[in-house]
């Protein structure tokens, strides 16, 4: 019946969209959040023709509803307005706005007043230009960055994107970058909230939070979670993004994330919030946003957080104190901007992960949400980040850019390790029962990234042709060190009942260099328009180079590494049958370095070769003017990594990925936003080595994914809106054999919020439940697995000061 209902949505969504939205006189489309009018009327200015004059006392205090769909300007004019007592006069294009007290005297000296007028603006191809506007509902943006391509609208793009908007992000009180990307059926969590880190999949293939990029560039945010106070928009790329951006530091092929930081905006911000999860974990956030100089060029955006309590493991401690500065310029021609971040992590009794023995055939059933397999373990990390980015319009058609940071990251863990009881370091993964043994280990590791892009960006016609040429220049270098200190005690233990850790080792060692690694390359592309822009072809291609070198922390030899290079190249087709269709296809290809093998293996150590991956997709998006409809069907196929019989870890055979995608979102009537997806993958292992497995399900890819999200603003209480969001993923299998399954699962979660004004402040307050029926589950990753997060109540409230 939960599956029926899912396919009824989504079918409701697809078949729905209204065509009297089409058949109105001159609309245009127009999305705006509820905000500050004054915010509001600047998007107006951005979405339509009309040229708006205003002095700030008319719009100071004042907050405009959330105005979206296929609108005359002047309709959607209107509904901005609506209830403020501001009245307005027209001539052509021009609107001069009026208090109800100036209404008398508004004449020509209303010119002399202070008045700001809204131009027109264009979106640059930079990281740095204007964002792309919200889409109806304000929960997605009509389009995101593609790094080489430029912004892109999602309706002039060959590839499938997701981008979300920092309205979703506050209203569904998302934590971490994971709380976010959940949002869409081709992307999952393989981690829970409160582990070690966090690691996604994306179209079936694994992407660690060291794969997510920050305004472009790779390897500079955290590698174990990202919190996100530091963010404004949050993309989604499905499929490889190698030509976009270059190679991911960890080879992430199923898809990329990028995460936009923070900019001040033309209206003060000064923002507190507090929230309580459960249990106990309280955290309080200041966010504060100023422009100032000539025509608001100097923007400064500070973001303190502070984070404390037990949160969702028993007796467990998740504490947070991150402070982000985002400073930036923007002239006529020249942009420029600079992040400084710093973040620190602790926590205790971390939900762990659990490798099952090889012998079992069916997983015990899943304990509690809060159970912490490992009590005393702890994971304390601390992250530093500097950026910077410049962009230099030299024309009005040509762009240039450079940005280029630094990370340092540091870790250090109490890490439980499963050994042959009686004999450690000996290892022995958990039985049926879930009965196991385990050590004590210290593993501490250490990250150096330098990560840097450049290039340029020409528009130009040649005939009846348009072009969009980009040249683009990626370096990367990134060392990684550990340092294993491995135990000599263990202790009995049970996943029902965990027995606090034994002791660790008497020497804690420090961390040494384990690998350095090169990533360069350069690109170039152009985007071809035809027929008034019906038609859009993307070519490009990608020279890289991968130089990765793996050295002994004991002795700091070098013990293997190697050079390569490779040619990744791209095509993408769009075209728009209509004004409101498009039909599109790609062919992508990416470079992953080759994998370090870890030391669960026998091989550990080794620096396995890159390999490349290949996707093929073709798809179709609706945009019916409050609703986007897409459906997509794609292949990626790339080698599989899997231990042989002596537990050697290496390439054998390959993983081919195929799968379906629908999704559907923007705003089914005014006032009740949608966000609805599915997704159907094939996951199967082919060219097998001697045909072992050959055939079997890909491990961890599940066949069906199913997301249905709603947000209602409720008719008979103003300001009160309620939502809520139900996530299905099918089974999936933990081994290449099939002989282990992981069960699906179906979670519930709502949420309701109430906006209003408390002694003439802006005042929000969000309440929601994950896991509304505590539902207990299993999550995967790789061959180990996890307990998911049980029944978790948030609370916030937001001022405006």
């Amino acid at each position: 019946m939960g599956m029926t209902s899912l396919a009824l949505s989504l079918a409701l969504a697809f078949g729905m969209a209204p065509e009297v939205a089409r058949a109105q006189e001159n609309p245009v489309r127009v999305s705006i959040p509820s905000q500050p009018l004054g915010d509001a009327l600047l998007q107006l200015g951005e979405q339509t023709p009309l040229q708006i004059f205003f002095s700030q006392n008319v719009v100071a205090g004042l907050t405009a509803h959330n105005v979206a769909g296929n609108l005359p300007p002047e309709e959607a004019l209107q509904q901005l307005l609506q209830g403020t007592g501001i009245e307005y006069a027209r001539s052509g294009d021009n609107i001069t706005l009026t208090s109800p007290q100036s209404v008398a005297t508004a004449t020509a000296t209303a010119t002399a007043t202070a008045t700001a007028q809204l131009a027109p603006v264009m979106i640059k191809g930079g990281i740095l230009g204007d964002l792309s506007a919200p889409y109806a509902g304000g929960q997605l943006a009509t389009g995101g960055s593609l790094g080489l391509l430029g912004a892109e609208d999602i309706m002039d793009s060959p590839f499938s994107t997701v981008n979300y908007t920092s309205e979703l992000l506050y209203d569904q009180q998302a934590r971490t970058l994971a709380d976010v990307v959940v949002n869409d059926a081709s992307v999952r969590t393989l981690t829970s909230t409160g582990g070690f880190g966090e690691d996604f999949q994306i179209r079936g293939f694994p992407v660690g939070s060291g794969d997510v990029s920050v305004n472009g560039l790779y390897g500079l945010v955290s590698s174990s979670r990202v919190p996100v106070q530091i963010l404004e928009r949050v993309e989604v790329l499905k499929g490889p993004g190698t030509l976009m951006r270059g190679i991911p530091p960890n080879g992430s092929v199923g898809g990329s994330i990028n995460v936009v930081t923070k900019r001040a905006d033309d209206e003060p911000l000064t923002r507190v919030t507090g929230s309580y999860a459960s249990e106990k974990n309280l955290t309080a956030q200041v966010d504060l946003g100023r422009r100032f100089g000539e025509d608001n060029a100097w923007g400064v955006r500070f973001n303190g957080v502070v984070r404390g309590g037990e949160a969702t493991t028993r007796d467990g401690e998740q504490k947070l104190g991150m402070a982000a500065l985002g400073v930036d310029y923007r002239g006529d021609r020249l942009r420029w901007s600079m992040d400084a971040i710093h973040q620190e992590d602790v926590l205790e009794n971390i939900r762990s992960q659990l490798g099952f023995d090889k012998s079992v055939t069916e997983l015990p059933d899943p304990p509690d949400g809060r159970t912490n397999f490992y009590p005393g373990t702890r994971l304390t990390q601390r992250d530093s980040t500097i950026m910077s980015r410049l962009e230099y319009d030299f024309t009005d058609n040509v762009t240039a850019h450079i940005g280029m940071g630094y990370r340092e990251g540091n870790n250090r863990q109490i890490f439980p390790v499963n050994v042959v009881p009686g004999s450690p370091p000996n290892r022995q993964s958990a039985d049926a029962d879930g009965n196991f043994s385990v050590m004590t280990t210290y593993y501490d590791s250490y990250s150096k990234t330098f990560s840097s892009d450049a290039g340029l960006t020409a528009d130009f016609d040649t005939g009846i042709v348009g072009h969009r040429v980009a040249l683009g220049l990626t370096y990367m270098d990134q060392e990684l060190g550990n340092a294993y200190s491995a135990g000599t005690i263990d202790v009995p233990s049970n996943i029902y009942n965990p027995t606090p850790l034994p002791p660790g080792p008497a020497e804690r060692l420090s961390p040494k260099r384990a690998s350095q690694s090169t990533l360069t390359s350069y690109a170039v592309s152009d985007t071809l328009s035809f027929a008034d822009d019906r038609v859009l072809l993307t070519l490009g291609a990608r020279h890289q180079t991968v130089d990765v070198n793996s050295y002994s922390t004991s002795t700091g030899a070098r013990t293997s590494g190697y050079r390569a290079s490779a040619v990744s190249p791209v095509a993408g087709i769009v075209f728009k049958p209509l004004d409101y269709v498009s039909i599109y296809g790609n062919f992508t290809q990416g470079l992953t370095r080759g994998t370090i093998v870890g030391q669960s293996y026998a091989n550990q150590g080794e620096v396995l070769d890159p390999y490349k991956s290949k996707q093929y997709e073709t798809g179709v998006k609706v945009d019916w003017g409050d609703i986007t409809t897409t459906l997509a069907f794609w292949q990626i196929a790339r080698p599989a990594g899997q231990e042989d019989d002596n537990n050697v870890y290496g390439y054998f055979g390959e993983q081919r990925n195929r799968g379906v995608e629908l999704t559907a979102f923007g705003e089914l009537l005014p006032g009740l936003r949608l966000m609805a997806s599915a997704a159907y993958t094939q996951g199967k292992l082919t060219k097998t080595q001697d045909g072992i497995n050959e055939g079997n399900r890909a491990p961890g890819v599940p066949t069906s994914t199913y997301n249905l999200g709603l947000d209602w603003d409720t008719p008979w209480v103003e300001g009160l809106s309620l939502n809520g969001r139900v996530l299905r993923t099918s089974s999936v299998y933990l081994n290449n054999t099939n002989s282990l399954r992981l069960p699906g699962l179906t979670r519930f979660d709502v949420g309701a919020r109430y906006r209003t004004k408390f002694a003439g402040k802006s005042v929000v307050i969000r309440a929601n439940i994950e896991n509304l029926t505590d539902k207990r589950y299993w999550l995967a990753s790789n061959s180990f697995a996890t307990n998911g997060a049980g029944r978790t109540y948030m609370l916030s409230a937001s001022v405006n000061f």
